[in-house]
């Protein structure tokens, strides 16, 4: 059905203006890390690069962002292995409470990060005695599971079983099958589903602030200290400009992994 030429009209100014609320200040936020004026004053009275170069030589930059990248890289591993095993449990086994197991998995993603951030501070606080990176990696790794394991089931439940009882019924047994057969057919799931683990992680401050201890600041909770010190603001333009400019290649690609092949 082709739509009229006013519907189609209707339809991009309003596709115009969501991207242009979402995109708009993204775009600011770049400009304004060249921005000479350290009150952001618009348009820009200048452009300067200096602002770049001591968002490097920044040691608190450079700790955070260190430590950002090692908690979400111990998260996602935990998840990809954690998340993988309870989706093929899940998808290829029925016992007892398999929806309940099932709910429980997916309920850490819908719960606000408040919540769980609370709770986990209690435990880690009563049961461990301090907070540390350790604290930190399973805060995110409660989150991050879920990413995988929806990733994972949702392609377990497109590929059926066919392939897999193809392969046994040729003399395979189960972990040959999964090795040559199920695993090949998961691993874009597995590299959609890493890559969208490590980016919420990433960029995770709610959770972070109530399972990081002492010195332990995470990329986000760094520039939240720092968004309103005096002489901060342009340091942290630059970090958020990277970041944004960073993103791009992991969330292109994991969009192309989750596309569906086209069949002909």
């Amino acid at each position: 059905m082709r739509l009229s030429l006013p519907a189609r009209v209707f339809l991009w100014t309003i596709m115009g203006f969501g991207f242009a609320f979402i995109y708009v200040p993204l775009t600011l936020v770049v400009i304004n890390s060249f921005n000479k004026n350290t009150s952001f004053a618009w348009p820009p009275t200048g452009f300067t690069t200096s602002w770049w170069s001591k968002a490097v030589s920044n040691e608190g930059v450079r700790d955070a962002i260190t430590r950002s990248f090692t908690v979400a890289l111990a998260a996602t591993a935990i998840a990809l292995v954690l998340g993988t095993l309870a989706a093929a449990a899940i998808a290829r086994y029925k016992f007892f409470g398999r929806e309940a197991i099932s709910l429980l998995f997916v309920l850490p993603i819908a719960l606000p990060g408040i919540v769980t951030g609370i709770a986990l501070n209690n435990v880690f606080t009563n049961f461990l005695g301090e907070l540390t990176i350790f604290t930190i990696i399973v805060g995110h790794a409660t989150f991050c599971i879920v990413v995988v394991f929806n990733n994972v089931a949702a392609r377990y439940r497109r590929l059926g079983i066919t392939l897999e009882e193809a392969s046994m019924d040729l003399g395979a047994n189960r972990f040959t099958t999964f090795r040559l057969v199920t695993f090949p057919l998961l691993r874009n799931a597995l590299v959609a589903g890493g890559l969208l683990a490590f980016g919420l992680s990433f960029d995770e401050i709610i959770v972070t602030t109530f399972t990081a201890g002492a010195g332990q600041n995470t990329l986000p909770i760094w520039i939240f200290q720092n968004l309103f010190r005096p002489n901060q603001a342009p340091i942290v333009n630059v970090v958020a400009a990277a970041l944004i400019l960073f993103s791009i290649l992991p969330i292109y690609l994991s969009q192309r992994l989750t596309q569906e092949k086209s069949t002909k």
